[in-house]
């Protein structure tokens, strides 16, 4: 295929249009799972972001933790052993997610869930070092959910050998399994927001705190979205 430049009219030609934000949902769920989800927060934080809730690439291939709670179909980004140390299907899910930031382009930046967190959380990284969306503007900020590293020592080493420089927006639940591994990947993050909630693993509703730092990094990443052309390599 042969490259060439794009130049994608923003959604908006106001200088002030919204945060354009690709969400990745948890494992074994969808789109319209994580979509649902998010309407926990209020519509005053909502109408602020621009959010696009694409399908993992692969259908489930097992039992998913919300059947009984979720409409099926349910999907998966990539498959893992018991450890979390083998992957598989890895690059084909960087390159699927290219393809979606492509498809709703421009997009600022990402927002994850789950299996969703961990992935936004390596891209900056492995953007950075020319190894996955090396077709797309670089991922201006994130919004990781029940976050944590790649444990996959190959990977990681890509990942997060350069500190993650981007705004971030982490949320950290007491009671949630990923709790500690959410606390190792800010040493990875360079003046991470944190936002910390009671629940477990789970997309909590904001109270009070959680509300003002949100707003607090919805007004940080609005200053980084310009109305300049963004470029696409294809």
């Amino acid at each position: 295929m042969l490259d060439e430049i794009i130049s994608i009219e923003p959604a908006d030609p106001i200088a002030n249009r919204k945060p354009r934000i690709l969400c990745l949902h948890g494992f074994r769920t969808s789109g319209e799972i994580l979509k649902t989800q998010l309407k926990k927060w209020p519509e005053s934080v909502l109408q602020k972001l621009d959010l696009f809730f694409p399908d993992a690439p692969f259908p489930c291939n097992g039992k998913s933790e919300v059947e009984g709670i979720f409409d099926p179909p349910y999907y998966e980004w990539f498959q893992f052993n018991k450890e979390f140390t083998d992957y598989e299907n890895f690059d084909e899910c960087l390159e699927y997610i290219e393809e979606c930031m492509i498809k709703h382009a421009p997009i600022d930046g990402l927002l994850g869930f789950s299996q969703g967190a961990i992935l936004s959380a390596a891209l900056p990284g492995l953007q950075a070092k020319g190894i996955a969306l090396t077709k797309v503007p670089k991922i201006k900020f994130l919004m990781i959910i029940s976050g944590a590293q790649l444990k996959n020592e190959s990977w990681a080493e890509k990942a997060y050998s350069i500190p993650i420089q981007c705004p971030s927006l982490h949320f950290l639940g007491d009671n949630d399994f990923l709790k500690q591994y959410g606390n190792e990947l800010l040493k990875s993050v360079e003046n991470p927001m944190v936002i910390h909630h009671p629940k477990g693993h789970t997309i909590p509703r904001l109270d009070e705190v959680g509300l003002e730092t949100m707003f607090k990094f919805i007004e940080r990443i609005q200053k980084l979205v310009s109305d300049k052309e963004d470029v696409v390599t294809v």
